[in-house]
């Protein structure tokens, strides 16, 4: 487990290990109170550390990443990101290792953080929507997903990347959607998406365990959104030109959610308790 000690790796750390997984942990950050059976302090992005805490390993979860556009020099966050990525896909698959999950992103197809702001093609947001990519993060998670595909072709490890939309603590998530009910605005480019970091742990371990092979790359977020508003009243509002391809009931999320539920059999188990209010325009 790479990034062990971040916001997901960390929660993910612990749900695998009460799974009964012997979970190694590379981090570059200690952290005392990390569930892992062993723990290596490293970086990345460097050949020795990832081949310490790849011996005698059997899957590989990498989370590690400068996650935000802005977490870095625009050179240090894309250079990092796929360096990281690179290195822990091409020794895992070199060695032999059978599966591999990855972080990737909801930005990897760029709408998000496009500074100039343009909205999806379509709605629901699903793996084949065009790309709009104009700032580095989001090309670093873009990539990303091409090394897996790479990765995949060349060595035959099988890598699962989840383009995860904004994760976080129950707690964050209801304080956030508080700002949406305040400015339903935010969050029309990413569908108005969240996942809680204990269903991103599960989802986790599904990539680790479902049958499949290849390279795949899957939306996976909540049902529904983080707005207290008709889904259809905010596409009213706020993307009335992009098209539709289907209805929307209540509250549901507007990304399809079909390939995560039919392939890996997730479904999130925690959502968030929202009234469903009139939206005034």
């Amino acid at each position: 487990m790479t990034g062990a000690v971040g916001r997901i790796g960390s929660v993910a750390t612990g749900h695998l290990s009460e799974l009964g997984a012997l979970v190694t942990a590379l981090t570059i950050v200690e952290d005392s109170s990390l569930k892992a059976d062993r723990v290596v302090i490293g970086d990345t992005r460097s050949e020795d550390d990832v081949a310490e805490a790849l011996a005698d390993v059997e899957f590989v979860v990498h989370l590690a990443a400068l996650a935000h556009r802005d977490a870095g020099t625009p050179y240090d966050v894309y250079t990092g990101n796929v360096i990281s990525t690179f290195n822990v896909l091409a020794q895992a698959g070199a060695l032999g290792i059978k599966r591999a999950v990855i972080a990737s992103s909801i930005n990897a197809y760029g709408v998000p953080m496009n500074p100039h702001g343009p909205l999806p093609a379509y709605f629901p947001l699903d793996e084949n929507i065009p790309s709009d990519v104009a700032d580095w993060y989001s090309l670093s998670k873009q990539n990303d997903e091409n090394t897996a595909r790479m990765a995949w072709r060349h060595w035959g490890i099988d890598v699962v990347a989840f383009r995860f939309p904004h994760v976080n603590s129950a707690d964050v998530l209801t304080r956030q959607a508080e700002h949406v009910r305040e400015d339903p605005a935010f969050g029309v480019r990413e569908g108005w998406s969240y996942l809680d970091t204990r269903d991103a742990a599960y989802a986790i371990e599904l990539g680790l365990t479902a049958p499949l092979s290849g390279a795949h790359k899957f939306f996976v977020a909540a049902p529904t959104t983080n707005a207290p508003y008709e889904t259809e009243a905010l596409l009213d509002a706020f993307a009335p030109g992009v098209p539709r391809l289907r209805r929307f009931v209540g509250r549901e999320v507007p990304i399809d959610l079909t390939a995560v539920r039919t392939v890996l059999g997730f479904q999130a188990r925690y959502e968030l308790d929202l009234p469903t209010d009139r939206l005034e325009t």
